[in-house]
């Protein structure tokens, strides 16, 4: 395997453009895939707290014996946890968790506009920055008019957008306002949590072409188009086989042809109705 690229962020931060990513893996079962992961060369975990598996993270992380520097690890603030106060105690509460003093990239996981509380949160954010508890933060399901707000009444522009993002939704506009503000993209589910979108002819030719699989084909469209992913899986050999594509590129017309399976069908709920 290449050495995996890494994305400098806004503040400086350097960030792997590869991680693992831990949504939906039974809090019994996290610190065994983090592993796995580790022993496929990933260094960069992301994790939240509605995601219920902080703690089998942190386990992964103190027995892996990597030192901590090497490891870049995210977490996001639980929507019950908007506001101030809330935020900050929901960081140490993490941190308590995972068994860390700071983690690498805080996000307040969906803005929940209607709340109308996610500035204040993000004002706790600035703080948490300053204290040290986190070395970047960021948001994720934010809308352009959000990240505008954020930017208008704080002057703290987020280090990343992590939103959803695959071939059947790319995002092109909101990836636009990203890069005219020096926003990083993140990609939640990446694969488009599979299905359809593997199966689709034209990428099954790709993968033949290219002696790849469906799903290598399109995390190397998102590492081409500079997005940071963090596909999940519990199966080891799934987890090596993910991480396996930075040893070839696509041809332009081929990111072209990936470009044409835009559907703009969502996987998961807006984020101006979500909450």
């Amino acid at each position: 395997m290449s050495e995996i690229s890494t994305v400098t962020l806004n503040n400086g931060v350097p960030i792997p453009q590869f991680g693992f990513g831990v949504f939906q893996i039974e809090p019994e079962r996290t610190a065994d895939a983090v592993k796995a992961a580790f022993d496929a060369g990933y260094r960069h975990i992301d994790t939240a707290q509605m995601h219920r598996n902080e703690e089998g993270v942190g386990r992964a992380i103190a027995d892996s014996g990597i030192p901590r520097d090497e490891i870049f690890v995210t977490t996001k603030l639980d929507n019950a946890r908007h506001g101030h106060d809330e935020a900050l105690g929901a960081i140490d509460e993490s941190l308590d968790r995972l068994g860390l003093d700071h983690v690498d990239l805080f996000l307040i996981h969906w803005p929940r506009p209607k709340e109308d509380r996610y500035v204040q949160t993000w004002k706790a954010f600035e703080q948490i920055l300053r204290d040290g508890r986190s070395r970047a933060i960021g948001v994720s399901n934010f809308q352009i008019g959000h990240l505008e707000r954020l930017a208008a009444e704080t002057g703290t522009v987020p280090a990343v957008n992590q939103i959803e993002l695959h071939p059947h939704f790319p995002q092109a506009e909101l990836r636009a306002h990203h890069r005219a503000n020096a926003i990083g993209t993140e990609a939640w589910s990446p694969l488009a949590q599979g299905g359809a979108l593997l199966t689709d002819e034209r990428l099954v030719a790709l993968a033949e072409k290219y002696g790849r699989t469906p799903a290598q084909i399109i995390l190397r469209w998102h590492i081409e188009l500079g997005n940071i992913v963090f596909p999940k899986s519990v199966t080891p050999a799934r987890i090596r086989e993910n991480i396996d594509v930075f040893d070839f590129e696509l041809a332009a017309d081929d990111l072209t042809t990936i470009g044409e399976l835009e559907t703009g069908a969502r996987i998961g709920p807006n984020p101006d109705d979500f909450g």
